[in-house]
């Protein structure tokens, strides 16, 4: 018997599973700066101050400022302007919010992504044998109501429900959005579903963790595959690849308590 056929649900992360990011951070951001009149900033200056940005309102206002009640917009304006000003960029006030306005719209829109050719049919399929499909992914709401549709992943017909990070306060790699997922499905049994993502640390480690079958996708050939295969994950190149993988029956199974989940949530909880 196929893996294929023992499942209910099958969830899957977003970007580098379903959608890649279209040129770099550096493009959009020189955009906007333009638009308002300013020099291009330093692309590689740029990138390293919004990681920087980034990670730091991610451990002060997880889950885009979730718990804090903080608006979406609010989370992005501090973000945004602090990845300019640890790039050594500091504009006025009013120069600011005509960059920032820019660059909100324009990742709030279909313009900076690229939906992978295997990824509508593949969901489709799913759903078509009867499959509920869940997005699981550490984005914010305009991934479920604006981006993914303006890019043809529509909920009704290439995924059932999505849980986003942004929205229920919780986020990868917390095990407990994958539970969350698994009760949104209408309380599937985890050995019945699969999650498909492209992080060891976020999307197997954690999925494994509470006894759901999961895979790592490797688009872009990353140096870490090698290291996922070795720790024991499925690792394929693309979608297409993971329906034959499907077909078949593979080895991997649920990992088993107390010692397999055991191990694997330890390893969730300290990353």
């Amino acid at each position: 018997m196929s893996l294929l056929s023992k499942l209910r649900l099958v969830t899957v992360d977003v970007t580098g599973t379903l959608l890649a990011y279209k040129g770099r951070l550096g493009d959009y951001y020189c955009m906007a700066a333009k638009s308002a009149g300013k020099p291009c900033p330093d692309y590689d200056r740029m990138h390293e101050g919004f990681k920087l940005a980034y990670t730091e309102m991610a451990r002060k206002y997880p889950c885009f400022g979730f718990a804090a009640k903080m608006p979406t917009i609010e989370w992005w304006r501090i973000c945004v302007k602090d990845s300019f000003v640890k790039a050594g960029y500091d504009y006025d006030a009013e120069t600011f919010e005509k960059v920032f306005k820019r660059i909100y719209s324009a990742f709030g829109s279909s313009a900076p992504y690229s939906v992978f050719p295997d990824a509508q049919p593949f969901m489709r399929e799913l759903r078509e044998k009867g499959i509920t499909v869940g997005i699981v992914s550490n984005a914010e709401y305009r991934y479920k109501e604006v981006i993914l549709p303006a890019l043809g992943l529509n909920q009704g017909s290439e995924w059932d429900f999505g849980v986003f990070s942004g929205i229920v306060g919780v986020e990868k790699p917390d095990p407990k959005i994958y539970k969350i997922a698994l009760e949104m499905a209408g309380n599937v049994a985890p050995e019945e579903a699969l999650h498909i993502g492209d992080s060891y640390r976020k999307d197997y480690v954690p999925a494994r963790s509470i006894g759901m079958h999961a895979l790592l996708l490797d688009r872009f050939k990353t140096a870490d595959a090698e290291s996922w295969r070795k720790s024991g994950a499925p690792v394929l190149p693309d979608l297409e690849a993971t329906k034959a993988w499907l077909a078949k029956n593979p080895t991997e199974e649920p990992a088993e308590e107390p010692l397999g989940a055991a191990l694997l949530r330890r390893m969730a909880e300290k990353l």
